[in-house]
């Protein structure tokens, strides 16, 4: 993949995902029941939605941090070993920064 393309596929996660982000803050910023058994389903979705939440977080910096790489030509090295990570790799997971050794 080329940088354009690289650059393209990062920008439309990092889109996806600060939108996904927004969507859960906007859905936990909502009212809840008045009801007692809604508000136990209600809590029971939240604690789903907070961990979808806290993990789509993470993915955004790490989208971050590899788009930050790319500007600065360090990205598809691995950050512990300095090899080049294979292509297939960085398809499957484009802002990963480490090799499939060292990740292990």
């Amino acid at each position: 993949m080329c940088h354009d393309e690289i650059f393209n596929l990062l920008k439309n996660k990092q889109t996806e995902l600060i939108k996904r982000i927004a969507a859960i803050e906007n859905d936990f910023k909502k009212g809840r029941s008045q009801d007692f058994s809604e508000q136990t389903t209600e809590t029971e979705n939240d604690q789903v939605l907070d961990e979808i939440h806290h993990e789509a977080k993470s993915e955004l910096q790490q989208v971050n941090a590899a788009l930050q790489r790319l500007e600065q030509g360090s990205y598809g090295l691995c950050v512990k070993c300095e090899e080049a990570i294979s292509p297939a790799r960085l398809m499957a997971l484009p802002y990963t920064n480490t090799c499939i050794h060292c990740a292990e």
